[in-house]
């Protein structure tokens, strides 16, 4: 069975943000949708996070423009192979060093809002796993803090989650901001998913 994939690009006043990059064949595919949208070019690339298949198509994007990449400060030496994941023997390098920016914060730790998303440390999948909320649409980027399947929310994949009791904990970002609509990596459109927050701590 092929997992399906999902990428997210936002319009906002300045251009175009990319979420999430996908695996490199998807670069022309997003370079070209983001083309036909005539929104402006693209501006930044935010990631959830520095799995392959959400950074793979990067370092093809930047062949043919140079944005900034952000992913949050903890996920950074993951990504660039300092520190192997979680669970997995080695460490790799999705994303050569000096690339990847921070996401901005306060001085208190609260991460800023860029290109019209909020982003949300919600970690487990990974351990700077990120969600971003789109206050204009009341729609959450949740990336693989979910899993869904027919529009119910799903757990994370097990083989590929770092901890899955605090990916559980961290699924609480759900009904603090009640989202209209919920989009993850891996599966359907969720629709009012704090509704589903009960079942599915139970499940």
């Amino acid at each position: 069975m092929l997992i399906p994939i999902h990428v997210w690009i936002v319009k906002d006043e300045d251009g175009v943000t990319l979420v999430d990059a996908g695996i490199p064949f998807m670069a022309k595919g997003i370079q070209q949708f983001i083309e036909t949208l005539n929104a402006g070019p693209l501006k930044r690339v935010m990631l959830t996070h520095g799995h392959g298949d959400h950074t793979g198509a990067i370092l093809k994007i930047l062949n043919v423009t140079q944005v900034p990449i952000f992913a949050h400060r903890i996920e950074i030496p993951y990504i660039e192979g300092e520190l192997p994941y979680p669970r997995r023997k080695k460490a790799a390098i999705s994303i050569p060093k000096q690339i990847t920016q921070a996401l901005p914060e306060t001085n208190q730790g609260v991460l800023q809002t860029m290109g019209g998303l909020t982003p949300y440390l919600t970690p487990g999948h990974s351990p700077g796993h990120v969600v971003y909320y789109h206050q204009q649409d009341q729609v959450l980027l949740a990336g693989d803090l979910f899993t869904a399947k027919k529009g119910e929310l799903r757990k994370p994949m097990a083989m590929f989650t770092a901890d899955m009791t605090e990916a559980i904990r961290s699924s609480s970002i759900v009904r603090e901001i009640k989202p209209l609509r919920l989009e993850v990596c891996h599966g359907s459109s969720v629709l009012q998913p704090a509704n589903q927050l009960d079942t599915y701590l139970k499940s």
